[in-house]
């Protein structure tokens, strides 16, 4: 690199609004000056999840905030950037849309040259963000909208072993805390309420755990529950708080023992490369968990790999791991036009049949 390179960040694909100041200097290493991220817990709580058009309104009203807070803090002004980069999907349309115009509209204004990142890419590369973490690594990438096992060969070179075949297990955190009558998010609410629970009190299924290959389902882990839950009222008139905190931490150890079993299989394809120092990262919201954390470091260390995990505040949406995405792709690729559409749907494996299936707007996963 002949000289530093500092990129602004937009990212908006589902609640949370955010925007990031990241400079690479000449020597190759990434700083980040900046990063603003604005919650939209609040106006979702009422409604047990996330209201897409709320969501949208939300981004709009707040983006330009975010990029004028992020600048301030990394002490920069726009003539200071040498890019901008935006989420462009996948997510809610509306939001991915809100993230987009806005991008377009400074680069139009300033000259910059536009980078549109995938969502998940900005997720599969935040370990070479934190830990420089050489290429190719095995990713866990487990949030609210996926789950997917991916071997990252390259800034835009993923190849994926498996993944869920219906709810993300964040999904069904959420789904879990309001059939229980708990707070959202669901990660965190279910993770609290099952640390006074015990998990052997209620039979949860494994799903997918007696057939090969790495790919996970967690809806019928989810109507385990409900199952679960509808016999305990019956039985008490009511669901007791210990009950309560039974039912989360019967399942959040279901989901464990799923996602440890199916990286231990992950590993075994991964470790048949034959690295020198091969690397399991874990990234996405749901590696905030942890209970999740902690037994996949213990997978990683039987198995001899080394164990990565952002810090909890880079784990959830960002706007660092979309400029970083962009920065890492820079040299592989061309800026985007104006014509850069916000897509609803984009797999990062597009050689492989999607997971989710397809219609008009694409592939699901």
């Amino acid at each position: 690199m002949t000289r530093a390179l500092t990129v602004l960040g937009l990212e908006s694909s589902c609640d949370d609004t955010a925007a990031a100041v990241l400079r690479r200097g000449m020597d190759g290493r990434t700083e980040i000056l900046s990063s603003v991220v604005r919650s939209q817990t609040n106006l979702h709580a009422a409604f047990g999840g996330v209201v897409p058009e709320i969501a949208a309104r939300a981004h709009a009203e707040v983006l330009d905030y975010c990029v004028e807070e992020a600048l301030s803090q990394a002490r920069c002004a726009i003539p200071d950037l040498d890019a901008i980069a935006v989420t462009a999907g996948p997510g809610l349309i509306g939001g991915v849309v809100s993230g987009v115009m806005c991008a377009k509209g400074l680069a139009a204004a300033t000259g910059l040259p536009l980078y549109g990142v995938n969502h998940l890419a900005g997720h599969a590369l935040t370990p070479r963000l934190t830990d420089d973490v050489a290429y190719p690594y095995l990713m866990l990438l487990v949030s609210g909208g996926h789950c997917q096992f991916l071997l990252v060969k390259g800034p835009d070179a993923f190849s994926r072993l498996g993944g869920t075949i219906d709810d993300a297990p964040g999904e069904a955190f959420d789904k879990v805390a309001r059939l229980l009558g708990l707070t959202q998010p669901g990660g965190p609410a279910v993770e609290r309420t099952a640390k006074s629970g015990s998990a052997d009190t209620f039979a949860l299924p494994r799903p997918l755990l007696d057939r090969p290959g790495c790919d996970m389902s967690f809806s019928g882990l989810k109507t385990a529950l409900l199952r679960a839950r509808d016999t305990a009222v019956a039985q008490y008139g009511g669901l007791p708080e210990q009950v309560r905190a039974d039912l989360c931490a019967g399942f959040q150890a279901a989901v464990v023992d799923v996602l440890a079993e199916k990286t231990r299989r992950a590993l075994r394809d991964y470790l048949d490369l034959a690295l020198a120092q091969p690397t399991l990262c874990v990234a996405g919201g749901v590696a905030a968990n942890g209970a999740i954390r902690t037994k996949l470091e213990a997978v990683a260390a039987v198995a001899g790999a080394q164990f990565v995990a952002p810090p909890l505040a880079l784990c959830t949406d960002n706007a660092a791991m979309i400029a970083f995405a962009a920065m890492e792709q820079m040299e592989t690729r061309a800026p985007d036009g104006f014509d850069l559409a916000a897509r609803p749907r984009w797999p990062l494996d597009t050689a492989q049949p999607a997971m989710l299936g397809s219609g008009k707007k694409g592939a699901k996963a």
